[in-house]
C-alpha cells in the first residue's frame, strides 16, 4: 500500500528517512522521516518481537539524538514497540520552520508525532532535556502517556552544579559563536572525549566501536550549518523553562502528571544534581525511584540492562493494579 492510499493521519509516517546513509543504524533498527506541519522528524524504530505490543516513544537530551537509545531498545523489544525521535534540529531532523527550540516547542513536536501516527497512549521516556519535554507532554496531554520514565530529567535546580554551568552558558547570546571560534581546531575525537567525560560516570565503559561511532556522528553533526544554533537555542529554551512560574513551571507540571513514573538518577551526574532525586520523587505523585551511584547523565547508555529491568518492574506493577 502506498502512502497516498493511507489515511492522512498515517501517510506522513511511511516516507523513507532523508540522508539515512549518513546516520548509523544498529541491527534491528529502522529509520523513517515524518513530515508534519512546520517540521520534519526522523524516527528510529525498533519493532517489537511480536504483534500487539504497547507503543513506546523515547526522547533524547540536549545535543543528543535517537541513537542515545540504541543500547536500551534491544532490552525492551519483547515488551514494547519502540520508537525514538530526533528532536527538531538534532540527529537527522532538520530545524523547525519557526525556529522554536523551547521546551514547549519540542513538546509540541512530540505531541504532533504521536497524534499523526495514532500511537498514543505510549510508554514515554525522556533523558535530560527530553525529560523536561516528556514531563510537559505528560502534564498537558495525559491521554497520550501510559507510563513515564525520566532519566536525569532537566528540571529546575536553584543551585546547579558547577560542572553544568558551561552548558547553561550556551544559552547566553553570542557564547555559542564564541565557543565555535575558540574550539575550531579541536578534532572530533577531542570533542567526543569531552562529551563523554561530562556525560558518563565512567567514560572507560565506552568500548572502541562505540567510541568510533560517536566520533563519526560528531563529525557529521559539525558539518551541519545549524548545529550550534540548535544547541544554543535549545539551551536557552531549558533556561527559559527554568524561570517559568505558575501553571507552566516544570515542577508544577510534574505535580500534574497522572501516569505512573519511573525516575532514574546517577550519582556521578555532572549535569543534573543527584540531590534532585528526592524532590522529583515527591513531586511526581505516582513515582518510583532508581538511583545508580556509579552512573552519570545517560544511565540508559551506561546501564541499559538495569534501566530496562526497572521499567519492566514498573509495567508489571501497573498490570497488577488493573
Amino acid at each position: 500500500m502506498s502512502s497516498t492510499e493511507l489515511p492522512e493521519s498515517l501517510a506522513a509516517a511511511v516516507a523513507p528517512a532523508p540522508r539515512a546513509g549518513a546516520v548509523r543504524v544498529a541491527p534491528g533498527e529502522e529509520l523513517r522521516s515524518v513530515s508534519l506541519p512546520g517540521l520534519t522528524l526522523t524516527v528510529r524504530s525498533r519493532p517489537g518481537t511480536r504483534p500487539g505490543l504497547a507503543p513506546a516513544l523515547f526522547v533524547h537530551g540536549l545535543g543528543g539524538s535517537s541513537q542515545n537509545w540504541s543500547a536500551l531498545l534491544p532490552h525492551l523489544c519483547d515488551l514494547v514497540d519502540g520508537e525514538a525521535l530526533d528532536l527538531p534540529g538534532f540527529g537527522d531532523s532538520p530545524p523547525p520552520d519557526d525556529g522554536n527550540y523551547s521546551v514547549t516547542g519540542h513538546a509540541r513536536a512530540v505531541i504532533r508525532l504521536l497524534e499523526s501516527a495514532g500511537r498514543g497512549p505510549v510508554h514515554l521516556f525522556g533523558n535530560s532535556l527530553g525529560g523536561a519535554v516528556a514531563t510537559r507532554v505528560a502534564a498537558v496531554r495525559p491521554d497520550l502517556v501510559r507510563t513515564l520514565t525520566l532519566i536525569s530529567p532537566a528540571l529546575p535546580e536553584l543551585r546547579p552544579q558547577r560542572t553544568a554551568w558551561p552548558t547553561g552558558l550556551l544559552a547566553v547570546p553570542g557564547v555559542a559563536s564564541l565557543f565555535m571560534k575558540l574550539s575550531k581546531d579541536w578534532t572530533a575525537e577531542d570533542r567526543t572525549r569531552g562529551v563523554m567525560a561530562l556525560c558518563y560516570g565512567d567514560p572507560g565503559r565506552v568500548g572502541p566501536e562505540a567510541f568510533r561511532a560517536a566520533v563519526e556522528e560528531m563529525e557529521r553533526r559539525l558539518r551541519l550549518p545549524y548545529f550550534w544554533d540548535a544547541m544554543a537555542r535549545s539551551a536557552r529554551g531549558v533556561v527559559d523553562a527554568y524561570t517559568l512560574g505558575g501553571q507552566h513551571g516544570l515542577w508544577r507540571q510534574a505535580e500534574r502528571v497522572l501516569a505512573p513514573t519511573l525516575l532514574v538518577y546517577g550519582g556521578r551526574d555532572q549535569l543534573v544534581g543527584y540531590r534532585m532525586a528526592r524532590k522529583a520523587a515527591t513531586a511526581f505523585r505516582d513515582s518510583r525511584l532508581l538511583t545508580l551511584p556509579d552512573a552519570g547523565h545517560v544511565a540508559m547508555m551506561e546501564y541499559p540492562e538495569v534501566v530496562a529491568q526497572a521499567f519492566r518492574d514498573l509495567v508489571d506493577d501497573c498490570g497488577n493494579r488493573s
